[in-house]
């Protein structure tokens, strides 16, 4: 039987993505991993344990942290950069299309690597996809070029050829905005209130940095609340 392994940030869409393979693949082949890259909190790696807790699948934690301790992007521990509470598309209306303060270097790259490697050691013998939540609002106006469709079908196919057409990518929200990602995973029973999205460590979700407010804008599009909230 195919294995998945999901990269999942405890996030709306990440979380979705357990859903869709857990739907498609069963719990018993599924399994989920998280990554510590230095963030300035933790939160979103104690959703992400919730979320596989409470699918009852296999859960792992990589720490990648010291590959990214040379950035000074604003998620990240170390750095005295200040998180933008604007939307990612006022950031890309007044700075021009290209990343916006929150990208951080290549993390898409890194952490599909670091799970690629994880992917076959976990399932020599066995076929095994994992699954990306990118979804199109995030590699709009080339915002994060690491959410790209390009970037989806260049790592898949890197992916696919190190590890000798065992290990695949799927980002099966890669054409779908955040409000089409939260419509999938409501009708599939997401557990969206054990999510954690919010850029700051707070007890509450600050609801003005980029994430929270395309998060919000995402439920207000299906009609339902925030259940997070």
């Amino acid at each position: 039987m195919k294995k998945a392994l999901v990269l999942s940030s405890g996030g709306v869409d990440s979380s979705t993505c357990v859903s869709v393979a857990v739907d498609e693949l069963g719990a018993e082949n599924v399994s989920t991993v998280s990554v510590f890259y230095g963030q300035k909190h933790r939160k979103e790696l104690e959703a992400a344990r919730q979320v596989a807790a409470f699918y009852g699948v296999q859960h792992y934690e990589l720490d990648l942290s010291n590959v990214l301790q040379y950035s000074d992007c604003s998620l990240l521990a170390h750095s005295d950069q200040e998180i933008e509470h604007k939307s990612y598309a006022e950031q890309v209306k007044e700075n021009g299309e290209g990343k916006v303060s929150t990208y951080v270097p290549f993390r898409n790259g890194l952490m599909l690597s670091a799970a690629a490697s994880l992917a076959q050691s976990l399932y020599p013998d066995d076929l095994c996809d994992i699954y990306l939540g990118a979804h199109a609002d995030d590699a709009a106006g080339n915002a994060y070029a690491d959410c790209s469709v390009e970037f989806t079908d260049a790592m898949e196919q890197a992916i696919s050829i190190g590890t000798y057409g065992n290990v695949h990518l799927r980002a099966p929200f890669v054409g779908l905005n955040k409000a089409g990602v939260v419509r999938r995973g409501l009708e599939l029973g997401t557990p969206y209130e054990l999510t954690w999205s919010c850029y700051e460590g707070g007890d509450k979700p600050c609801g003005t940095c980029g994430t929270c407010i395309d998060r919000a804008a995402a439920f207000a599009a299906n009609g339902v609340k925030d259940p997070a909230l």
